[in-house]
């Protein structure tokens, strides 16, 4: 069963374009490099929030299994390399993880 890992990040609007920037450039080509068994791939979410930039990735996996095999043991602690830490305001410590029960 497919699931899905959520996580949200947020910068302020001045910096928002360099953070995706980021995402698009390095972070995602990285995670695709990994070449992780089960990962499907990454869906990338946007919208201002007040004086705030919020950020929503979608990661999909075909199991928990394959999760465990991007992030470890401790699947549920968020992945946010060093660079994206420069660049975020705050960020979720966690994802959150869903079963795909139906499209």
């Amino acid at each position: 069963m497919a699931i899905k890992r959520i996580w949200h990040g947020w910068t302020t609007p001045e910096r928002a374009d360099a953070y995706q920037a980021l995402l698009h450039d390095e972070i995602f080509p990285g995670i695709q490099a990994m070449n992780i068994d089960g990962f499907v791939g990454i869906e990338l979410m946007r919208r201002p929030d007040g004086d705030e930039v919020e950020f929503v990735t979608i990661m999909e996996f075909d199991s928990l299994e394959d999760v465990i095999a991007f992030q470890g043991d401790d699947y549920a602690s968020a992945y946010v390399p060093d660079a994206a830490r420069k660049i975020l305001k705050r960020w979720d410590a966690t994802s959150a993880h869903y079963q795909v029960v139906e499209r």
